[in-house]
């Protein structure tokens, strides 16, 4: 097996699974030791409730493993930001995220070939995952087809959890305003080189996710990545408005050619039809100014250089010619002017 001359750093986000942490790194240190020059195991614990700060700590120990760098987390958070703890204190030249109990860590070394080959994004989806409920594979069809409809990406296939990022994209995303949330979309998106391959492994561990904590990471990631949501409320608002307008309209032409006509309706009619347009032009306008501070709030930098190149032949270089300049002042002897008698 070929050993990559990189320094690679590998993240770990576990919560109470103290009866696996000790087996989970060591066969971690035993597969990655293996394929790279030096390395780091970066573990976020997740506010765990059992014994796995005190199984890290003794882990960290003189006799424990080595190359460890533990964050125990005093609140229990959404994966993505849990993962991000992880990136933005890794020193590596590449970082890792696995979910130990989803991701083959074994398909790590097809993942840095690419990497290592110029890739900045390396993707891996399992093509395996674990049973869910009927109710959250709904919702979560729903989620990604809301999303993909609205930023063009499929995350669930195109952005996986499992993935390798370069400290380019790191240092990228550690740019943006909110980086936790970006860590989830911004390399699918953010012009890199990206590689998706994809496996079949049978998942260690199968467990349920918890489908009101998912839907609430959705939602969050929905109204802070893309303007669609809010841009509904504003084509709602103008509809509404537009609507009561055409409304009154037809209450005035009502009363102006009919006769038979209730008494009251026209002037109630007005009222209310006015009414409710000037409430949809102050939402109208209330969604666009909430719309706008969102956009500023949420924008990164103006530009992020990802890959930059030259000519290998630079003609001003070659009409400068310092070599030959330097070389000739150095075998020469130097004359120095005769001073006047």
């Amino acid at each position: 097996m070929n050993v990559f001359p990189v320094f690679l750093s590998v993240v770990f986000v576990l919560r109470n699974q103290s009866d696996q942490i000790e087996t989970i790194l060591s066969d971690a240190a035993i597969n990655i030791s293996s394929i790279v020059s030096d390395y780091e195991l970066i573990i976020v614990d997740n506010a765990s409730d059992d014994d796995s700060v005190s199984v890290l700590k003794h882990l960290t120990g003189e006799n424990g493993q080595a190359n460890l760098q533990v964050y125990a987390l005093t609140k229990e958070v959404d994966t993505d930001t849990a993962s991000w703890v992880g990136l933005e204190n890794a020193l590596g030249d590449f970082v890792a995220v696995i979910n130990p109990s989803l991701d083959d860590i074994g398909f790590l070394p097809e993942m840095l070939d690419k990497a290592v080959s110029g890739a900045d994004v390396v993707f891996a989806n399992n093509q395996k995952t674990p049973a869910q409920s009927l109710a959250y594979r709904a919702a979560y069809a729903v989620f990604n087809g809301l999303y993909k409809s609205s930023n063009g990406i499929n995350l669930a296939k195109e952005a996986p959890q499992f993935r390798i990022l370069s400290k380019r994209v790191v240092n990228f995303i550690l740019q943006h305003p909110h980086p936790a949330v970006a860590y989830r979309y911004l390399p699918a998106t953010g012009g890199f080189a990206r590689v998706n391959l994809n496996y079949s492994a049978v998942p260690k561990v199968s467990y349920t996710k918890r489908l009101k904590g998912r839907i609430e990471q959705g939602i969050r990631l929905l109204v802070s990545t893309t303007r669609a949501p809010m841009r509904l409320v504003t084509w709602l608002s103008l509809f509404g408005a537009f609507s009561n307008l055409l409304y009154s309209c037809y209450v005035v032409a009502v009363g102006l050619f009919k006769t038979d006509i209730a008494p009251g309706w026209i002037s109630l009619s007005l009222q209310q039809s006015g009414m409710f347009f000037l409430i949809s032009l102050v939402l109208l306008v209330l969604a666009e100014y909430i719309l706008n501070v969102v956009s500023i709030q949420n924008e990164g930098p103006l530009y992020h250089v990802g890959q930059e190149f030259s000519s290998s032949r630079i003609t001003r270089c070659e009409k400068l010619n310092i070599e030959e300049v330097l070389a000739n002042t150095s075998s020469k002897p130097m004359a120095y002017p005769k001073r006047a008698a």
